[in-house]
């Protein structure tokens, strides 16, 4: 089983190198393997020379606010180049993965979204995501589209780190406390992604059912000021000095931080599609941001 990765650098990459490895051979590229993404030309000639039977796609533009001006870029990254790897994929029958986002969603409302709720995104980003959803099931080939939210890591700059730097810092400091959703961890997704392709590949024709979108986060719902809470709540019970404690931290609402690309205020996703296709349960959001905070707080 040959098993080809694209965008091997990022978040989601640097896990799945380390959850897909056991699975076959794994082939992870970069940029330094593929050039500039938004032109595919070297990376086709890779996907044709290696002839994988799995490609996974970690490559993406995820400057949400940027992408409000490079909408060209962006554009490529998160349609073309999915259509690309489609197109691809299915001429060498071979399975496709693909990460999307909440923000193909409108946000509007209280209910979380299932894979079937009609989908409106607000930002040139959400915009781009949905289309690549669309060029992946245009193509006909056999794929994974997880949709995620809020995606951390250990590893880089994270909304945890920067949370625990202000709070040390300033005096005060104030959360966003409108926008619901499931911080979801890099590693978490890659877990899962193992999980899912082992079972569609070991179910050989018959996993070919298995095909379609999945939305994939922790279980579980918060808003970025009660994760900022909770952060600061644990980095004091760890011996953290903080100048703003937990009890301290200031909500406010989305008006008060305005940004270039609107957030979607309701992220909840439904995961039972998942849950019930490949029996497996997701974990409270709360595990996996302590379990990042252990890193962090050790080193």
């Amino acid at each position: 089983m040959r098993i080809l990765l694209v965008g091997k650098n990022g978040q989601v990459g640097w896990e799945l190198q380390r959850a897909l490895a056991p699975l076959g051979e794994l082939l992870a590229l970069g940029r330094e393997e593929t050039g500039d993404l938004a032109t595919t030309d070297r990376l086709v000639a890779r996907i044709r020379e290696l002839a994988p039977q799995v490609i996974v796609n970690a490559a993406a533009y995820t400057a949400v606010d940027k992408a409000e001006t490079e909408v060209e870029q962006a554009q490529r990254l998160n349609a073309e180049l999915p259509a690309v790897l489609a197109r691809e994929a299915a001429a060498l029958d071979a399975w496709l993965v693909h990460y999307s986002t909440d923000y193909v969603f409108d946000g509007s409302g209280t209910q979380p979204w299932t894979e079937e709720a009609p989908t409106g995104p607000l930002s040139a980003y959400g915009r781009g995501k949905l289309a690549g959803e669309k060029a992946i099931l245009a193509s006909g080939v056999r794929a994974l589209i997880f949709r995620t939210s809020w995606v951390y890591a250990s590893r880089g700059h994270n909304f945890v780190r920067t949370v625990l730097r202000l709070a040390q810092e300033r005096e005060t400091l104030d959360i966003v406390a409108d926008q619901v959703g499931a911080p979801t961890g890099a590693d978490l997704l890659a877990d899962v992604t193992a999980l899912a392709l082992h079972q569609v590949l070991q179910a050989d024709a018959a996993g070919a059912a298995l095909s379609g979108i999945y939305h994939l986060v922790a279980a579980g719902e918060t808003s970025w000021h009660s994760i900022a809470r909770f952060v600061l709540s644990e980095a004091e019970r760890a011996g953290m000095q903080l100048r703003v404690s937990a009890d301290k931290l200031g909500a406010i609402p989305s008006e008060a931080y305005p940004t270039p690309a609107p957030r979607p205020r309701n992220s909840r996703l439904v995961t039972s599609k998942l849950e019930q296709a490949f029996n497996v349960r997701m974990p409270p959001w709360q595990s996996g941001i302590q379990r990042m905070l252990h890193e962090i707080l050790a080193k």
